[in-house]
């Protein structure tokens, strides 16, 4: 099948009228009658019947549809990339991030980026961890920065640095506060991460490794939506730093976790794609960020 042939396929599956088909495609239904007649010549069997008025999909058509999917994907991600090259020759970065890195890691590097080099452009998604892996893998993303350890066959990942849990209240206190002791907790009612994400599953283990059961109140998918749940009184969490000083308020109060819980940060890419310098640019600019972040953890409490 040619290109134009899946583009006709992926159309008449979609619309089920070769009009209709047409008019998506931009030609007339002459020419998509002749484009789906010249794909089922060369395939040798039939891809459409009509039932009802519709054009339905055979039985060889259903099994080629996934196969055909996922080149007009493909198909599609290189006319996104091509427009890109064409709109942004100062510089286009597709990235994804992990939600909590969205809110206290990534703005400031953005920022200083733009500052450094106007003309460089950005899309950012926030996604989880799953969706920044096949982000990369479709080519959708150029870089995604996330707390995943893990490793996936076609990407590298690199460590940028690390963060650290912290408990978050507002409970009331003067001065600087205690280390949060996790073996302390285990009469609280707090607020957790799901144990899905990175965060979540680091104090999980350790909470198990310790053999402690805290009641928990809430589950929340992100770091934010925790803070923003003490904030309004619901109870403590456990939560990155980044997240938790970005969302710190008046009236709360943050403090380190004993033993510390290090969360790494990683920023994930493509194995066959080398890094141009604006890539690596923003790598050392996220890796600078990270560890300043630590360091105002340190000298703040």
């Amino acid at each position: 099948m040619r290109l134009r042939h899946i583009e006709i396929f992926e159309a008449i599956r979609r619309t089920g009228s070769l009009t209709e088909a047409a008019a998506a495609l931009h030609i007339s239904q002459p020419a998509a009658s002749k484009l789906l007649a010249h794909a089922e010549t060369q395939l040798g069997f039939k891809l459409f019947e009509r039932v009802k008025g519709r054009l339905v999909a055979t039985r060889e058509a259903e099994i080629l549809t996934p196969e055909v999917a996922r080149l007009n994907q493909d198909l599609n991600s290189v006319r996104r990339l091509a427009a890109s090259l064409r709109d942004h020759p100062n510089g286009h970065l597709r990235l994804g991030c992990a939600p909590a890195l969205g809110l206290g890691l990534l703005p400031g590097v953005v920022r200083d980026s733009r500052e450094a080099q106007p003309g460089i452009t950005f899309d950012i998604h926030t996604h989880h961890s799953t969706e920044l892996v096949q982000g990369l893998l479709t080519r959708e993303l150029d870089l995604a920065i996330t707390f995943d350890t893990n490793d996936y066959p076609g990407l590298t990942r690199m460590g940028l640095g690390h963060t650290e849990l912290v408990h978050l209240s507002r409970k009331p206190g003067t001065g600087p506060l205690p280390l949060a002791e996790l073996t302390a907790m285990a009469g609280d009612t707090l607020i957790v991460l799901d144990a899905a994400d990175a965060s979540g599953a680091l104090l999980q283990m350790a909470l198990d490794a310790q053999g402690l059961d805290p009641q928990v109140a809430i589950q929340v998918q992100t770091h934010y939506v925790a803070c923003a749940l003490v904030d309004a009184g619901c109870g403590d969490a456990i939560v990155d730093a980044i997240t938790a000083q970005a969302m710190l308020r008046p009236g709360m109060n943050l403090r380190r976790l004993e033993p510390a819980l290090r969360v790494p940060i990683s920023i994930m890419v493509r194995n066959q794609d080398p890094l141009s310098a604006l890539h690596r640019d923003f790598i050392e600019r996220l890796r600078a960020a990270c560890e300043a972040l630590q360091a105002g953890l340190d000298a703040t409490v």
